[in-house]
């Protein structure tokens, strides 16, 4: 195969005339020419951080759809699938997206279950990671989230940190709002990477510190315009990566747009470039084609320098995309699932005065919520519900605690608000849009935990997800009891998937593998998710979450801060304690 055009050579930092001859996957001669087309040929994009799971496909289908956007890697944590399915959940990410072209690098998941304080459907133990970093398929310790193991010397957690550095793979990190000394002894653990940074300071702390940062814009946090302006002076030390990624905003686009966005601002082209194509192959060894000569002939042809739409994707010499219609054949596969808990009645989700959180042992208070204002707790006036019958008197008002969640980010603030009882129990109030969560337990029968948030802005129904980083329990937000119960149920009914019940109406994607991954194509996957986000938007206020069943999953996520719910509890993620609902 021959393929002529105006070749961009990064490292070199030109652009040429030429002609690539490919034979037997490689590349096999790059020479210069004058005749060639009015198009740029380019190394392919790689995900430098990517959970494929949260776009809600098993890997050979998202494979159809990246391939189309320019992608010919992605660096894959399937921590998501381990919580549920363990190594089993591994070994089948690794097995599907073996048998497409798209060339994925799966991590040996370091935090399964994430933590102690929730319950999880399997445990990878230090054993497992030294069995799965022995598989040359497996290319590093995926994100390390517990920094507070880290910091303070837990045994199993420098164990696996341990196995890595024997095995001589890299190790990613996950330590948002780390910083100072306790940063400099998490990065002196061998962790090289962070994607959780969420201020310029902190990143740049970070680099300064010897890190790379990896720059995040998913379909929920989105730290793109908070980071973007160090790549000119520290592009050496950066790449792109979307972490978790929706079906309909994985349809639209997925790195080549990350690369737009920069190119808009004037950075230059060869700085971006080799953030979007050249440092992840170098900093986790991949098997992917820098566009030279003996490479493997992995590339892209664009149509210019300012949309970057691209034309065709090659993987080891094959035509796998063409003007955005993929050659990538369907898979067949078994479902595989690990889900057993009975339907729920509206009671479970009822929550007294006197409220249960659950009990640990709470690890030392880690730095991650002490260092932005946006995480600071507030007092906020919620009056009691007018026009609820039953309604107690105002000397009977708690004050409670609640999370707030924030559009775009992963973290969350704990703020302060009144909720009223209402025949002695506490509820919601959507009129200040304090709202019920509750987390079940999907693995076994268990009490259901219930909080509150706000953030959500439902006026009436809930909405439910099985996709609940990281345990995958199901996690819902509504206004009454009927109705999470009724979102609950429709989950259990399908054995994982997302809801939302509402003006009489009840909607359902149902999520069958490892009740995270949907079994179908991307495309039918991408709309159904589409039609269920615009009515769970229909039954918000006028200014909804922008990805409300993203922010959703992250609600459980127990290593972010400051406030979450798991399903033992409420949870301080910057004291990594359990907390009363009530104050």
């Amino acid at each position: 195969m021959k393929i002529k055009g105006h070749i961009i050579d990064i490292s070199n930092h030109r652009i040429y005339k030429g002609e690539i001859t490919v034979e037997n996957s490689k590349i096999q001669s790059i020479t210069e020419t004058d005749d060639v087309p009015d198009h740029y040929i380019l190394p392919g994009f790689i995900d430098a951080h990517i959970h494929i799971e949260s776009s809600m496909l098993v890997p050979s289908e998202f494979a159809r759809i990246a391939v189309t956007h320019g992608t010919v890697a992605t660096v894959s944590d399937p921590h998501e699938i381990a919580n549920v399915l363990g190594v089993k959940g591994v070994r089948f990410m690794v097995e599907n997206g073996k048998k497409t072209p798209l060339k994925f690098n799966f991590g040996a998941p370091s935090c399964v279950p994430a933590t102690s304080f929730e319950t999880a459907g399997a445990v990878i133990s230090p054993a497992d990671i030294d069995e799965l970093l022995a598989d040359p398929d497996i290319r590093y310790l995926a994100e390390m989230m517990n920094y507070p193991g880290v910091i303070f010397d837990d045994e199993t957690v420098h164990e696996k940190l341990e196995i890595a550095r024997r095995h001589n793979k890299p190790i990613d990190g996950h330590a948002p709002g780390l910083r100072s000394e306790k940063a400099k002894k998490y990065i002196a653990a061998g962790i090289s990477t962070d994607h959780e940074c969420f201020t310029y300071e902190e990143a740049l702390e970070k680099l300064q510190l010897g890190m790379k940062i990896i720059i995040r814009e998913g379909s929920a946090a989105k730290n793109f315009d908070a980071l973007i302006d160090l790549l000119p002076e520290h592009y050496e030390r950066m790449m792109f990566c979307s972490d978790d990624k929706h079906p309909d905003d994985l349809i639209v686009g997925h790195i080549n747009q990350l690369v737009v966005r920069a190119l808009a601002r004037g950075m230059d082209l060869y700085k971006v470039l080799q953030v979007a194509c050249i440092n992840p192959i170098e900093h986790y060894n991949l098997d992917v084609g820098y566009l030279r000569e003996g490479d493997a002939a992995d590339f892209i042809v664009v149509k210019n320098l300012t949309t970057f739409t691209v034309s065709a994707t090659y993987i080891d010499g094959n035509l796998v995309a063409e003007n955005g219609k993929s050659h990538v054949e369907p898979v067949l596969f078994s479902i595989l699932n690990n889900f057993n808990t009975d339907k729920k009645q509206a009671n479970d989700f009822a929550l007294t005065g006197n409220s249960i959180h659950g009990a640990s042992t709470p690890l030392p208070p880690s730095e991650g919520g002490n260092t932005d204002a946006k995480r600071s707790s507030r007092s906020e006036e919620s009056p009691p519900l007018e026009g609820v019958g039953g309604v107690e008197s105002a000397n009977q008002v708690k004050t409670i605690r609640v999370i707030e969640a924030l559009d775009g980010e992963l973290i969350t603030n704990q703020i302060e608000a009144t909720a009223t009882l209402q025949n002695g129990e506490l509820i919601s109030n959507p009129t200040n849009d304090i709202l019920k969560i509750a987390m079940v337990n999907r693995y076994k029968n268990a009490p259901t935990a219930v909080a509150f948030i706000k953030g959500f802005g439902l006026k009436e129904g809930a909405i439910a997800s099985c996709v609940g980083h990281d345990s995958h329990n199901i996690i819902a937000v509504g206004t009454d009891d009927e109705s999470l119960c009724r979102a609950v149920n429709l989950i259990i009914e399908n054995t994982g998937g997302i809801s939302a019940v509402g003006r009489g109406e009840e909607r359902i994607l149902p999520l069958p593998v490892a009740g995270i991954m949907s079994d179908k194509d991307a495309h039918t996957v991408g709309r159904a998710y589409s039609e269920i986000d615009q009515f769970a938007k229909k039954l918000t206020s006028d200014t909804p979450l922008n990805a409300p069943f993203m922010t959703l999953s992250f609600m459980g996520l127990l290593v972010i801060p400051a406030l979450k719910l798991s399903d033992l509890g409420l949870f301080d993620g910057a004291k990594f304690e359990f907390v009363d609902v009530t104050t």
